[in-house]
């Protein structure tokens, strides 16, 4: 008999049909034997709907009582789940987070989970009931109720596994796995059998939207072995795991973001410090910078380009504007219409040529190139909007194609 942690994301539950189907699927695995402990997330697009609310009445609500607003989403889920799993006739409690023992720190809206007392979780499963718990929240050290932002199912997930010492965690998405590239528009993608937690890390950083980053960076840690799966049937699918292999494919994806904006300082003083100062300043205020170009400089001057999340653009460009003095840029530029192409894949570290290959691929279909950026198991490549499904399939063409 094993412990199985699932986690369950809104469109599996997003009606008593798959709500049913999703009870099924537990219990199945509870009557095979298994403990098992699942997180769920909120119905369909109840998350978005509560903000609407909220916005009616006061589109500056505090954050505080937001995460109080958004977390009754996932209450609704487990006790709904819990009913359906008594249907069926099988033993069960849902728990919210709090109830859970899960413990973050207090910043509202993207709290991190700092421990989760497992007592009632495992007391619980001593007395043989399949536990249900509201995922995306936890309690901070002011007894208020958390939540922890884009991806917290995935992570409430992992960190009960991790806390658990679980077999294994198994994610439900509507996909059926991770793929090497988008399947929705590239035609030819495949679904992987494995994949290391350094490349799933990358992919989901990157674009890939299968696992969030921080379930991935959680899994890793503490080495609790993932399994990405369909909620809509029994296929097999992907495990992320650390992955040993004499000989491994060069690229494992290719991904494609298209959260991005780039933003140019033209004109800039070519002295030392300069580019400190600037990205000093941004990461005061918590903004993360990704892809970077500086100029080798004319004359006295430099330009320094880089990419933000759309999000960050309008920041950006505000605080720019009020330290123009520090700056001293003879002009900003800044555009939208790009988008981040990526692969990935740990056996590229020791082959030559990969990067020259992508390139190849990107000049074959007359792409153009704006950025670049390199790390051992990534290349990523800015290009225009337009031009980044055609980039993908160029790319996955030329490595991956089956």
């Amino acid at each position: 008999m094993g412990l199985i942690v699932q986690k369950y994301g809104g469109t599996s539950v997003k009606d008593a049909e798959r709500v049913m189907n999703v009870a099924r699927r537990i219990t199945d695995a509870y009557k095979a034997g298994n403990n098992v402990v699942v997180a769920v997330s909120a119905q369909g697009d109840t998350t978005d709907d509560l903000i609407e609310k909220a916005k009616e009445i006061n589109p500056n609500a505090s954050k505080r009582e937001m995460d109080m607003l958004l977390s009754t989403g996932e209450q609704i889920s487990i006790s709904l789940l819990a009913m359906a799993i008594e249907k069926i006739g099988c033993p069960v409690i849902s728990l919210t987070g709090w109830q859970a023992g899960v413990k973050t720190d207090a910043k509202y809206g993207a709290a991190r989970i700092s421990t989760i007392d497992t007592e009632r979780l495992q007391a619980e499963l001593d007395k043989k009931n399949i536990v249900i718990v509201a995922g995306f929240q936890g309690i901070n050290k002011y007894d208020d109720i958390t939540t922890l932002g884009r991806g917290g199912s995935d992570t409430s997930a992992v960190a009960l596994a991790a806390a658990l010492h679980a077999d294994v965690c198994e994610i439900y998405t509507d996909v059926d796995g991770v793929y090497t590239a988008d399947p929705r528009f590239v035609k030819n993608a495949y679904k992987l059998d494995d994949i290391s937690y350094d490349e799933m890390l990358e992919l989901a950083s990157l674009g890939a939207n299968v696992l969030h980053n921080r379930s991935v960076e959680m899994a890793k840690k503490y080495g609790v072995k993932l399994s990405v799966r369909s909620s809509l049937n029994n296929n097999e699918g992907t495990y992320v795991k650390e992955v040993e292999q004499v000989e491994k494919m060069l690229v494992r994806g290719v991904t494609r973001d298209n959260d991005v904006a780039r933003i140019a300082l033209c004109g800039v003083e070519d002295t030392p410090g300069k580019a400190f100062s600037v990205f000093r300043m941004l990461a005061k205020h918590g903004i993360s910078v990704d892809l970077i170009i500086q100029s080798i400089g004319n004359g006295e001057k430099k330009d320094i380009s880089f990419t933000v999340t759309e999000e960050d653009l309008q920041p950006v460009l505000d605080l720019l504007e009020e330290n123009k003095a520090i700056v001293k840029a003879d002009e900003v530029k800044w555009t939208k219409d790009v988008s981040k192409v990526s692969i990935v894949g740990a056996g590229m570290v020791n082959n030559s040529g990969v990067a020259a290959t992508m390139f190849e691929a990107l000049y074959d279909a007359h792409i153009n190139i704006n950025m670049i950026a390199t790390s051992e198991i990534k290349i990523s490549v800015l290009v225009d909007r337009k031009d980044a499904e055609a980039a993908v399939v160029a790319i996955h063409d030329k490595f991956l194609l089956k």
